[in-house]
């Protein structure tokens, strides 16, 4: 079955799999992401997400190919973002949070189809604002989700799930109709 579901705990291995084949592709330096094998991401960060219920994943032949949590959890950096709607009451806000695709899925549409999904999920929930990070590192990444209309809000410097030196590039986007009056622009783009 291919598609997007709820994580469920036989696919935490495939997942840890995948946490694996990225960061040795950075020891390689054959990717550039700014995690840390042992620190972050690890088996119980999606392990956390699974016991939250918010972990997902994407199915592509058979097997997982891509992961990320989804709720409404602000990590604390996000706090000294500039973000463009900084008003916006946090129950209209859904968050993308680590998502991974194994690098033997790349370049097939996965990390697309994943942040269509998070969209998707959001608007049925009513949260019309959409955040998410990466490391000013990951710059594939942000190549994405600049081609998927995220703006960079900005990017905060610190110490990130426990990795020093980070530089957290805050993004976001507003789905259609999802500025209101309560949303006022803090800045424009």
């Amino acid at each position: 079955m291919n598609g997007i579901r709820r994580g469920t705990l036989s696919d935490i291995p495939r997942i840890r799999a995948i946490y694996d084949h990225i960061l040795a592709q950075e020891e390689r330096g054959e990717a550039s992401i700014g995690w840390a094998r042992g620190v972050y991401p690890t088996e119980r960060t999606a392990l956390a997400a699974l016991e939250a219920g918010t972990l997902f994943v994407l199915e592509e032949e058979g097997t997982v190919a891509a992961a990320a949590k989804i709720d409404q959890e602000q990590v604390p950096e996000y706090a000294s973002a500039p973000w463009r709607y900084p008003h916006v009451p946090p129950s209209q806000v859904m968050v993308l949070h680590t998502l991974v695709v194994d690098p033997a899925f790349a370049g097939r549409g996965c990390g697309t189809r994943f942040v269509a999904f998070y969209e998707e999920h959001a608007r049925e929930r009513g949260c019309p604002y959409l955040r998410m990070d990466t490391n000013a590192r990951n710059t594939a990444a942000r190549r994405l989700y600049a081609r998927l209309g995220y703006w960079e809000a900005g990017i905060v410097p610190c110490v990130f799930n426990g990795i020093p030196g980070v530089q957290l590039v805050c993004l976001e986007k507003v789905l259609e109709g999802g500025a209101s009056a309560l949303a006022k622009p803090g800045k424009k783009e």
